[in-house]
């Protein structure tokens, strides 16, 4: 016996006569004996100690005594009664089945129909009744009175010796088998054989399934016959009769009653022994069983005390079942209960082994994860204030003392338990297996609960926040600042000290079984961990990638990158560690400083604040421990994360001044108009440095060449040509006067010195082709900008540069020297027009786009230039005109010059056959242009004719009036009068009307005008 759900009591003894059938009614027993008559009995007034009843209606535990006798109630022995008590009827089965009102017991309906049936089942729900006489099953229905009316009459294969309702079906047992009655068309569909020895069985389950007994076997089966499961209940024998009191089944054997629960696998929960046990029957409150000439009541203990015996023998899970039927008024009962029988589970489970199981009725049993983290000694927890201490529920009452709980500091014991003592290997391994199993379950509890204490704390946490963003002043004294990275922390927190106590056990819990990565992945994500200890947990466990992780979700930024920095100097050191290589090389600090993001923000959500925008000058002191190893990435790191470049250049300056020029440079390269003038013109400067340090040196070694150029030369020459927010006149102090010519001609050429620096490229460096290619880009510079006519004019300075060397050498240093000390005064720029010197005084060269522009005048004939260049041409000599230069200027930018003032400029002993290549393009150009005007202003004359011609016929509209024409205004027809046409030439309309709707118009508007 596992424990007593049942107390037995007798409650008559010594009847004079056998029982045949038992009944209860309310507080009385109705007893059918063997002579037919029918004995009422009732709780026994002669007991004076008796207290009154909780509920008249049920059956007392108590003595009965005989109240009344009903000889003759039936002509033979009773068979079967069962009293209606929605109803208030008494059915009873001898000869046949006759109703009697109840109490008095009067007759009221009697079916001659049923005459030698011998079972019957009623349907109360409907008011049906189904009896089976020989091979038949016959169903009535009650009217509601004292008659009953026939439904139906079918005919089954064999005598029926057991039946019941299921639902608008019957079930029938008969001799061999069990079958499904379709009680509408009386369609019959077998179950299953019912077993050889035992008779039938049907019993209803208050769900509306049935079990149908084989032998001693119970098998559940629906409305429709149907198997519901591969579970069957087993008795000891064959049972007599099943009575169904949720949770149990009570089953009558001839000598004894065995009780059992309905789950799974339906284990014996009591026997009750009863010698000559014939009837049971299920009352309010209680089960009756009839023997020969006596009656006991089976009394239900109550389920608390039921609850308690289960809980004390260790059977939790019927305890469990019990507590699901306690009423539900006694809810906060049924929780504390049930709370504490999950606890006490967990605990046998715990101490058996069943780790797993163990930690699934601590869930369930709500218990706080501190009273869990108590068993396991090695997970150390961080303090707290507003989290109690674990304690144990009052009614448990534990054989084996919990492990006390150190709040701060690391165990050197990083095992559960005390490891065996003994050497033997086996154990040692056994123990690591149990340790392991235990942590696991105890992961598997936290990750359960981690959801909603999280949840928990990142509402608290965006509650903080709002409260400080309205300005709280009562609220916002309620906080206090914590330790580094954690924000402001309210002084009763419970919420978030309860989940750093989660995650910081889940964290220690994850390697102690040696899942570095899902502790990594819980370290990546919104976390609650201490960041001490965590912290040393893992230095001395050399995790470092969690490590990492721990102080980026902490804002502990700095410890992150000197740990960082110290690991990438490790694996330099040791080159053979390929993994460190690998994990923690230069680029990982980048990275770090790049993707580092707050994840325990105030509002308990993953942030997205990089840490440049939050700590640029920890950026900047820790990108130069790679600034050299990783130069392009560094420098993505600083756009990328908007540090300010006058901020990232002076820390350079301070810091790491042989890298700043590469900074600059691959800034500009990345972002060229994101630098400002400033930066340009210090990079130009650094660049200056380097290269007159290389040409001091070179001079001194007496190997200076003009034409040789070093890497940071080019990228002077590049970084003077390609930017412009340096200052040309500064650096051209700097320039020594006898070299770096090619930069001075740049700079020149920033300053619209465009005559100065063509002759040094002409004259000092002897390079036409880079004249040639600064006129180009002077050109193409001003194209769009200024007039179409004046942007040729540098190519004529250059072409009056090869005309006249000398003229353009002479005082060339004192015109520099004198440009450079006088910096403030104006700098002549190319006009529309450009001037030259000749012997015969100086005259003015209109901008023409052409040759064909070009307008003789008396003033202003080629002969009178000609005669002036030909004396100075006479005087300087023929070597010193640079005239192949010149002509192949000429055939090469015909496009670009303008023809006119060039043939002025050239002298007259030219020939005109060296001039082919430059006139004839330029001639063709001009007769194309010519002819392409003529055409253009013949198509515009046809045009012109054209529209003239549509307006003409515009103007001949004719109007067609007949007798039947209407005014549009007056709707009348017009007639021989004077009339108007609107403009869209259909509409017509009377003079005199269309005179008087203007007047009207305008007096409207008149109107209008004097309301405003």
């Amino acid at each position: 016996m596992v424990h007593s759900a049942y107390d037995s009591f007798e409650l008559l003894t010594k009847c004079p006569t056998k029982i045949d059938v038992i009944e209860s009614y309310g507080s009385k027993l109705l007893l059918g004996c063997s002579d037919g008559s029918l004995r009422i009995y009732g709780s026994d007034p002669s007991d004076a100690e008796r207290s009154p009843p909780s509920d008249p209606h049920a059956l007392r535990k108590e003595p009965y005594a005989l109240e009344r006798t009903v000889s003759g109630f039936s002509k033979k022995a009773l068979i079967s009664m069962q009293v209606l008590e929605s109803r208030e009827l008494l059915v009873s089965l001898s000869e046949s089945i006759a109703f009697h009102r109840l109490p008095n017991l009067e007759t009221i309906a009697v079916i001659t129909k049923a005459k030698g049936a011998n079972v019957y089942s009623w349907d109360d729900r409907r008011g049906f009744l189904c009896f089976a006489r020989q091979k038949r099953v016959c169903i009535f229905r009650h009217d509601g009175g004292r008659g009953f009316v026939e439904v139906k009459d079918f005919a089954v294969p064999d005598t029926v010796k057991s039946m019941s309702w299921c639902g608008e079906n019957i079930c029938i047992g008969v001799r061999k088998e069990y079958m499904i009655l379709n009680a509408t068309n009386g369609a019959l569909s077998e179950v299953f054989s019912s077993g050889k020895v035992a008779p039938p069985l049907v019993v209803a389950l208050p769900s509306g399934e049935l079990i149908l007994g084989k032998e001693n076997i119970g098998v559940f089966v629906d409305q429709n016959g149907k198997l519901l499961q591969a579970d069957r209940i087993c008795w000891s024998e064959a049972p007599a009769a099943v009575v169904i009191q949720k949770p149990y089944a009570i089953a009558l054997f001839p000598r004894r009653v065995e009780i059992r629960i309905l789950r799974v696998p339906y284990p014996l929960i009591q026997t009750i022994v009863l010698p000559g046990a014939r009837r049971i029957i299920k009352s309010n409150n209680a089960i009756v069983v009839a023997l020969e000439n006596s009656v006991s009541g089976l009394f239900p203990v109550p389920l608390g005390a039921q609850i308690v015996q289960l809980t004390a023998s260790g059977n939790f899970d019927e305890a469990l079942a019990l507590c699901k039927l306690l009423p539900p008024e006694d809810a906060s009962l049924r929780a504390a209960k049930e709370g504490s029988i999950h606890i006490r589970y967990a605990h046998h489970l715990f101490d058996n082994g069943s780790y797993e199981e163990a930690m699934e009725h601590f869930l369930a049993s709500q218990v706080d994860i501190t009273y869990v983290l108590s068993l396991y000694q090695s997970i150390v927890l961080p303090k707290t204030t507003a989290v109690p201490e674990p304690e144990k529920p009052v009614d448990l009452s534990l054989d084996a003392p919990r492990l006390s709980r150190g709040s701060s500091g690391l165990s050197d014991d990083l095992e559960t338990f005390l490891p065996p003592s003994e050497s033997d290997e086996n154990s040692v391994l056994e123990f690591k297996k149990m340790n392991h199993n235990t942590l696991m379950a105890l992961i598997k509890f936290l990750q359960k609960k981690r959801y909603s204490i999280v949840e928990k704390a990142a509402a608290e946490g965006t509650e903080e926040v709002v409260l400080d963003a309205v300005g709280d002043s009562f609220t916002s004294s309620r906080f206090k600042k914590s330790s580094k990275g954690r924000g402001n922390v309210p002084i009763n927190s419970t919420a978030r000290e309860m989940a750093a106590i989660l995650d910081t056990a889940l964290l220690q819990a994850l390697l102690l079984t040696g899942q570095s990565s899902s502790a990594v992945e819980l370290l990546k994500g919104l976390n609650y961990c201490d960041a001490k200890i965590c912290e040393e947990i893992l230095q001395k466990g050399k995790h470092y990638a969690a490590l990492l992780e721990l102080y980026r979700s902490s804002s502990m930024h700095r410890e992150a990158l000197t740990l960082l920095h110290q690991l990438v100097e490790e694996s330099k050191s040791n080159q053979s560690q390929a993994e460190l290589i690998q994990k923690f090389s230069p680029e990982a600090i980048i990275e770090y400083l790049k993707v580092s993001l707050s994840v325990r923000s105030k509002l308990a959500l993953i942030a997205s604040q990089p840490l440049c925008g939050t700590d640029p000058m920890l950026v900047l002191e820790f990108s130069m421990l790679v600034l050299e190893s990783c130069p392009t990435q560094t420098i993505e790191l600083f756009l990328s994360g908007n540090i300010p470049a006058d901020l990232v250049n002076s820390y350079l300056k301070q810091h790491a001044p042989n890298m700043q020029g590469r900074y600059l440079e691959l800034m500009l390269a990345m972002n060229e108009n994101g630098i400002s003038g400033n930066l340009q013109n210090e990079m130009v400067q650094i660049y200056l440095s380097e290269v007159l340090e290389w040409y001091s040196e070179l001079s001194t070694q007496q190997k200076w060449d003009e034409k040789e150029c070093s890497p940071t030369r080019k990228k002077l020459v590049s970084a003077l040509e390609s930017i412009s927010g340096y200052s040309p006149e500064a650096l051209l102090k700097r320039l020594p006067p006898d070299a770096l010519f090619e930069e001075r001609a740049i700079l020149l050429g920033k300053m619209n010195q465009h005559e100065l620096a063509l002759s040094l490229y002409v004259h000092k460096l002897h390079v036409p082709e880079l004249a040639l290619s600064y006129c180009d880009r002077v050109y193409e510079s001003v194209v769009h900008q200024l007039p179409a006519k004046s942007s040729g004019n540098v190519y004529l300075t250059l072409l009056q540069i090869y005309l006249n060397p000398q003229k353009t050498t002479k005082n060339f240093e004192k015109r520099i020297t004198n440009l450079v000390s006088a910096p403030s005064a104006s700098i002549p720029k190319i006009s529309s027009t450009a001037s030259f010197k000749t012997k015969g005084g100086r005259k003015k060269i209109a901008s023409i786009e052409g040759a064909e522009d070009v307008r003789i005048s008396p003033s202003n004939t080629d002969s009178s230039r000609s005669d002036g260049d030909a004396e100075e041409f006479n005087e300087e000599g023929v070597s010193s005109i640079m005239l192949d230069l010149v002509l192949d200027l000429l055939s090469r930018r015909w496009d670009r010059i303008n023809g006119a003032q060039a043939l002025r400029l050239l002298p007259r002993q030219t020939k005109l056959q060296n001039l082919i290549p430059f006139l004839g393009p330029l001639v063709k150009k001009s007769s194309e242009a010519r002819r392409n005007l003529s055409i253009i202003k013949s198509l515009r004359q046809s045009e012109n004719l054209q529209v003239k011609d549509e307006l003409y016929n515009q103007r001949k509209a004719v109007v067609k009036i007949s007798s039947d024409s209407m005014c549009s205004l007056c709707n009348k027809k017009l007639g021989t009068s004077v009339f108007a046409v609107y403009p869209n030439g259909t509409t017509l309309v009377h003079f005199v009307c269309f005179r008087d709707s203007q007047s009207m118009t305008a007096v409207s508007k008149v109107s209008q005008l004097r309301k405003r």
